[in-house]
């Protein structure tokens, strides 16, 4: 369940929970589509762009989050169609369905009435029913925890002339979001029951794996890793037809391919010994 914070309840309109994070355009929109929500993808051109939009009639609701395109620069920041190759998020609204719709523009970014319209007012967090609130918090949190340049190994340089580095540091290795929590009581259920559980601990947000080289610390919320005892990065890229098998890999959880690369890089470096990947090898043997 994801239930209001005190911080919520002092915003009172707006969530701020999943704000200021930097995600894949292209891959977000898929995940848009996939969970039922309305999405544009976000040009650098001179229009207007509603948010993110779930509608929630039976309540007679809708759901928005604000994101914006990433950047200000063609060819860098947008593909040869203008496309934002990312986007940056904000808040999260609710609004009854009547009511008229904010937009921003590709060139001129933050949220705002149309021309002509009065802005409406977003309704109460305190108002909205938990259920509702919990599952588009849901996919809020699905969106950012899987969209998120925070998880991308090859992003340790923070990306375009290294401009996301701090947000890359603290996503990846940083508290954790409200999946990766139950993340952690899965693995903590899970572990006891794999072949190298003697090898394995669950230590706040990470979890740590005794190599014969090396111990590793996982992160449940971005799987990336660091290396003891220096907290080194270890740079593991996951092919994507390994990432896609695991739809057809049945497991004691639904739909989180980031407990599955967390599993796998478990059991890669619990075997250290016989890693034969010289990119690998030289991270771990050059500590």
């Amino acid at each position: 369940m994801y239930l209001l914070t005190d911080a919520e309840r002092q915003t009172r309109t707006y969530s701020n929970r999943y704000a200021a994070h930097v995600l894949r355009q292209h891959q977000f929109n898929a995940l848009c589509a996939a969970r039922g929500w309305k999405n544009k993808l976000r040009l650098l051109v001179d229009a207007e762009f509603p948010p993110a939009t779930l509608y929630l009639p039976k309540w007679n609701l809708r759901a928005e989050f604000w994101i914006e395109g990433a950047g200000d620069s063609y060819d860098t920041d947008t593909n040869e169609s203008g496309v934002f190759h990312y986007l940056t998020t904000d808040q999260v609204r609710f609004y009854r369905l009547d009511a008229a719709q904010v937009t921003s523009g590709g060139f001129d970014p933050g949220f705002g009435a149309r021309r002509g319209e009065e802005a409406a007012e977003p309704v109460a967090l305190e108002e909205i029913p938990p259920l509702v609130f919990s599952e588009v918090m849901r996919d809020v949190d699905l969106f950012v925890g899987v969209a998120s340049v925070g998880n991308d190994p090859n992003w340790a340089d923070g990306g375009p002339e290294g401009r996301y580095q701090a947000y890359w540091q603290s996503y990846s290795f940083g508290d954790l979001s409200a999946t990766a929590k139950t993340r952690r009581v899965v693995l903590d259920r899970l572990i006891p029951r794999l072949k190298i559980a003697a090898q394995c601990s669950l230590a706040d947000r990470f979890l740590v794996v005794k190599g014969s080289v090396r111990t590793y610390k996982i992160h449940l919320g971005s799987g990336n890793i660091l290396m003891e005892p220096n907290d080194q990065y270890l740079c593991i890229v996951s092919k994507q037809s390994a990432v896609a098998g695991t739809d057809r890999v049945f497991l004691p959880f639904e739909g989180d391919t980031t407990l599955s690369v967390i599993l796998s890089k478990a059991f890669l470096l619990a075997d250290d010994a016989r890693i034969k990947d010289p990119s690998i090898l030289s991270q771990i043997r050059h500590g």
